[in-house]
C-alpha cells in the first residue's frame, strides 16, 4: 500500500482457532467487521488502498464472482489449512482447503488475465529428506504428513497451469514462521503462554530437533520483493537432468526462511530469557508426521531477489514477546 498498490484481503475466518484473533489482526489493520459479514467490502479506516471480503476460497462461484468484480492483477495466494498435527486427525479440512480452493483459485487465474500467482508452499515438502540444508533443486517426493501432501500438490497443480496456459506462478516454501499476530498452535505463542502461566511446554523428541525459525517480517519481505518480478521461462531446463525448482514454463519454485536453523532447546532458553521465567518442561517422543531438521538453502532467493533476512532469533523472539504481553493485557 505504500508503494500506491490497491489490496484487497480474504479470509474466512474460520475457527480453526479463536476467530477472535483473526478478528483483532483485521482491526489493527483498520478492517471493522463482525462474524456475521460475508461478501461485504469493508475499507480500512487506517488505509484507504485496502479493502477486506470475507469470503470462502472453496467456493468456485463465490471465487469466480470475485475476480470478475474486482479485475485483480496478481494474486498472493497464503489462505490454506495449515498444520501438520491436525492434518492427521481431520483430514478432509486440507483436501477442501488447500486442493478444493487451491484449484478455485487458478481457474479464476486462468480466466481474469492474472499477471503473476504468488502462493505459499512449504518447508514440509521435503519430508523424508536429511541432507541439509534443504534445496528446492532436491526431489520432494516423499511427504510425511497429508498437510505436506497437499503443499506438493499445490507445487504441481501451479506447474501445470504454468504449463497449459502461461500462467506466470511462484510458490514460496516458508519455514516456521514466527512474529507477533502469529498463530496460537505455533510454538512461539504456545511456548510463551505455557511459560508465561506457569503450564508445562510440550517439548517432542525429547527437545533433539532444530527449525530454521523466519521472522514474519523477513517473509513480507521476501514476498514483496517476489511479487515485483513474475518468473519467466528456464530456456535451459533439461528434461535429461530436471530442475524442479523452474521448467521451460514460466513457473519457479524458492525456499524462504533465514537460513540459520537454532536447536529447540536454545529457542526456548531464548523465550525463557525474554519472558522472565523457567519453563515447566515435559519431554515426549517424536510426533507422526515431523521431521528432526530444517534448515532452508535460499541462495536462489538471494542470487535472483538479493534477499537476505535480517531478524536474528533473539530480536525476532524479543518483539514477539512484546507485542504477546501487550496483546494479553489489552483492556486490563
Amino acid at each position: 500500500m505504500q508503494e500506491g498498490y490497491q489490496v484487497v484481503g480474504i479470509d474466512s475466518i474460520n475457527d480453526y482457532y479463536n476467530p477472535q484473533l483473526k478478528l483483532d489482526r483485521l482491526a489493527e489493520a483498520g478492517i471493522h467487521t463482525t462474524f456475521s459479514e460475508w461478501r461485504t467490502i469493508i475499507t480500512s479506516t487506517k488505509f484507504p488502498g485496502y479493502r477486506f471480503i470475507r469470503a470462502k476460497l472453496e467456493d468456485k462461484k463465490e471465487v469466480q464472482e470475485l475476480f470478475s468484480q474486482e479485475h485483480f492483477d496478481q494474486i498472493i495466494h497464503l489462505a490454506a489449512q495449515p498444520g501438520v498435527r491436525y492434518s492427521l486427525k481431520n483430514p478432509d479440512a486440507y483436501i477442501e482447503s488447500n486442493i478444493v480452493a487451491f484449484i478455485n483459485i487458478l481457474e479464476a487465474c486462468r480466466y481474469n488475465e492474472i499477471k503473476h500467482l504468488i502462493f505459499a508452499s512449504s518447508s514440509s515438502v521435503y519430508g523424508l529428506n536429511t541432507k541439509m540444508p534443504l534445496s528446492t533443486s532436491n526431489n520432494v517426493d516423499h511427504p510425511i504428513s497429508l498437510y505436506a501432501a497437499t503443499k506438493k500438490s499445490n507445487e504441481l497443480m501451479a506447474h501445470t497451469y504454468s504449463h497449459l496456459f502461461g500462467l506466470p506462478t511462484t510458490g514460496l516454501r516458508f519455514f516456521t514462521v514466527y512474529g507477533p499476530w502469529g498463530r496460537p498452535d505455533m510454538a512461539a505463542q504456545l511456548f510463551a503462554s505455557a511459560i508465561d502461566e506457569g503450564r508445562p511446554i510440550k517439548i517432542f523428541n525429547e527437545g533433539k530437533l532444530s527449525r530454521d525459525f523466519t521472522y514474519i517480517d523477513d517473509i513480507v519481505e521476501g514476498i514483496y520483493q517476489v511479487s515485483q518480478k513474475p518468473p519467466c521461462e528456464n530456456k535451459n531446463w533439461n528434461s535429461d537432468q530436471p530442475d524442479p525448482a523452474s521448467s521451460p514454463a514460466p513457473y519457479r519454485i524458492f525456499n524462504i526462511g533465514n537460513s540459520q536453523p537454532v536447536q529447540l532447546m536454545d529457542f526456548i532458553s531464548t523465550m525463557e530469557n525474554v519472558v522472565g521465567k523457567k519453563a515447566i518442561k515435559e519431554y515426549l517422543p517424536m510426533q507422526p508426521g515431523d521431521v528432526v531438521d530444517t534448515y532452508a538453502d535460499v541462495t536462489p532467493l538471494e542470487l535472483e531477489f538479493n534477499y537476505r533476512p535480517q531478524t536474528d532469533i533473539a530480536t525476532g523472539i524479543s518483539k514477539f514477546v512484546a507485542w504477546y504481553k501487550s496483546y494479553q493485557n489489552r483492556g486490563k
